[in-house]
């Protein structure tokens, strides 16, 4: 086995940031608070609640943070049935399975969502186990996911590539001791992404696989 490749979903695999965007702002609005969309995106990432610590703050109504998160639910689950992967997503994890990598999923994303994810992405072949929200008791940009997806992987970290496309899975990938790889397609500048950590950034899993031998994958045979 080469090492672990451990992937984010949203924004990374998937094109579903937006998707997120829109529902957490439409669940927001109808607990009565307007939040930009700005700030949500930003967010998207976190866990559903430090999500809605971020974007309302610590001052806010706390009892409506298990109505607001539902809704949030409910509304993205009209999407399921449509999730959009991204082009090449699939063939990146067979691709990087083939070569000896373990691959596993490190999401907030749970149940039927990282089910619907899943069913999107369609590379379970490849695909060793997957981490979420479920699974640990701190979510990005804490390192618990990383550490707990190259438990899964059995990996040290040191032999282990992280691929992301928030600030918090590149903060999350550090502080695990884990090289962080950076794709820009869930929309967060580039700027943004090395400052949290970054040492590769691509446009997106695609650009990625096709440049994968003189990514930090490749340079991980040498």
């Amino acid at each position: 086995m080469t090492g672990a490749a451990l992937f984010d979903v949203d924004g990374t695999l998937t094109d579903t940031n937006h998707l997120h965007v829109v529902t957490w702002w439409e669940a927001f609005r109808q607990a009565g608070h307007t939040v930009p969309m700005a700030a949500v995106h930003r967010a998207v990432g976190l866990g559903s609640g430090d999500l809605i610590e971020h974007v309302l703050g610590g001052d806010r109504d706390r009892d409506q943070d298990g109505v607001i998160s539902a809704a949030h639910t409910t509304l993205y689950g009209t999407y399921f049935d449509r999730l959009p992967a991204f082009a090449g997503a699939g063939d990146l994890l067979r691709t990087l399975s083939t070569r000896g990598w373990s691959v596993v999923l490190a999401t907030s994303a749970s149940g039927s969502e990282l089910a619907a994810l899943r069913r999107a992405v369609d590379a379970d072949s490849a695909i060793v186990d997957t981490t979420s929200s479920d699974d640990v008791s701190a979510g990005k940009p804490a390192p618990e996911p990383v550490e707990q997806a190259l438990e899964l992987a059995g990996a040290p970290a040191d032999q282990a590539v992280f691929v992301g496309d928030t600030v918090w899975d590149m903060r999350a990938a550090t502080r695990a001791g884990v090289r962080a790889i950076a794709l820009l397609s869930g929309g967060i500048p580039r700027e943004d992404l090395v400052h949290a950590g970054a040492i590769a950034i691509y446009q997106n899993a695609a650009e990625l696989l096709e440049q994968l031998d003189q990514s930090p994958f490749g340079a991980a045979k040498s």
